[in-house]
């Protein structure tokens, strides 16, 4: 990827941000609250839960990989924070949200030992631990609810505001910039889209492939589980499989935003406005009272296109 590739974004990336201007602006001739400051604040709060998803998974696919464990990861993030809240031990509260993104740390590099030394297939290793993490929570929980609440800083990371701008935007722009810089102004970056190209090139040219491995698959386990906290607070509680609906939507995001399902190429800018094209296309969706089955082919049917438009685009390079 050339330096201006790096710095400038490119036409894939600013597509999404169309279509959301679109979507107000075409949703607002039915339904004109859409316009209200109000309506547009509260899809800038949900957006966050899905934006620090997003983040995560668009450094994985950069890789050329793909990490179908984000619900369970989510979830679990989500039940070690609220059940450590839940005790009342002030030490323990305390250490609720940081024990939980460790949590999603943790995963993300048993995902990385498995794509990077194992040499399986991340789409199969991960949804295998995918798998056992909700075999885990279950023996834990007994097939219930999982006992416990959110914290005082959880919740109000997750509904609380800074001068009328939801936290939750807030702590999901501050994550994408921290993120942007580490891309940018370091090796880890250009060394994510090298292996995306070529990894057996960019190995025999002297870079630890496997390290870039793990530390990509593990911060995309602590976004996971950061999403997971604030999903929890803004429930006020964790739940059985709250992280299912997430995994097709932030596929989609990253995709709608220009990222290479087959690694290489990709923006966090265009995953921001992915991220915002999802969340507002479906609360268009649900005020139109469609199934969650229809938006679920809707998506499917973006992720498909957006494949197709990428490899029409790639055979006429």
């Amino acid at each position: 990827m050339s330096t201006f590739a790096q710095r400038m974004p490119s036409l894939d990336s600013l597509v999404p941000y169309a279509g959301t201007l679109l979507l107000i602006l075409g949703g607002s001739l039915f339904y004109p609250q859409i316009l209200g400051f109000e309506y547009l604040t509260q899809q800038l709060q949900i957006s966050a839960f899905l934006g620090l998803l997003a983040l995560g998974a668009t450094l994985v696919i950069l890789l050329g990989h793909i990490d179908l464990s984000v619900p369970w990861i989510l979830g679990g993030a989500a039940i070690v924070s609220t059940s450590l809240a839940g005790t009342g031990d002030p030490l323990l509260t305390a250490l609720a949200i940081p024990l939980a993104l460790l949590f999603g740390a943790v995963v993300g590099i048993i995902n990385g030992v498995g794509v990077a030394i194992l040499r399986i297939p991340s789409m199969v290793w991960t949804l295998a631990v995918n798998s056992m993490l909700l075999g885990v929570a279950v023996l834990n929980t007994g097939g219930f609810n999982p006992k416990g609440e959110a914290s005082e800083t959880m919740v109000w990371l997750a509904t609380g505001n800074i001068a009328g701008i939801p936290a939750a935007f807030i702590v999901w722009m501050a994550t994408a910039g921290a993120m942007a810089l580490l891309l940018k102004r370091s090796g880890f970056g250009r060394y994510l889209s090298s292996i995306g190209y070529n990894e057996k090139a960019t190995f025999l040219s002297g870079v630890s492939t496997p390290s870039v491995i793990f530390a990509a698959f593990a911060i995309a386990g602590v976004c996971s589980a950061f999403g997971g906290v604030l999903l929890a607070g803004y429930a006020n509680q964790a739940y059985q499989s709250m992280g299912d609906p997430f995994l097709l939507p932030t596929i989609a995001a990253v995709v709608i935003g220009g990222t290479s399902i087959l690694g290489g190429r990709g923006s966090l800018v265009g995953t921001i406005g992915g991220v915002l094209f999802i969340t507002l296309l479906t609360s268009i969706l649900s005020v139109m009272q469609i199934s969650d089955a229809w938006r679920n082919i809707i998506f499917g049917v973006i992720i498909l296109a957006m494949l197709l438009l990428q490899t029409l685009r790639k055979r006429a390079a």
